[in-house]
């Protein structure tokens, strides 16, 4: 059973949705026999389609807030910590890291 399907979200299935509610209208033997099967599984397609094209909008949605605050965390840690080294003074940096380990004496 499916919880409460006229939402807005689901606006696009709703014509479907209204064909199965006046097919369970007709009565139980009408369910019973099986009459609203192909209407359920329309209302079931539809509903999963509207339900991943949410899912997708959500997903991008949620891409681009986070480029964004990695965006805004990079220039918090630019102005906390200075420019990124490049790789010239990376390797610069790291050639002196192995002097000073060099002359620290080793027991």
């Amino acid at each position: 059973m499916h919880s409460h399907l006229h939402t807005p979200y689901n606006a696009n299935c709703e014509e479907i949705m209204n064909a199965l509610d006046e097919c369970h209208a007709k009565g139980f033997l009408h369910k019973a026999i099986g009459s609203c099967n192909d209407i359920k599984r329309d209302v079931n397609k539809c509903l999963s389609a509207e339900r991943y094209e949410r899912a997708r909008r959500n997903r991008e949605e949620a891409r681009s807030n986070r480029r964004r605050v990695e965006e805004i965390w990079a220039k918090e840690r630019e102005l906390r910590e200075g420019p990124a080294p490049t790789a010239t003074n990376a390797a610069t940096t790291a050639g002196d890291a192995k002097a000073v380990d060099r002359s620290v004496p080793v027991r």
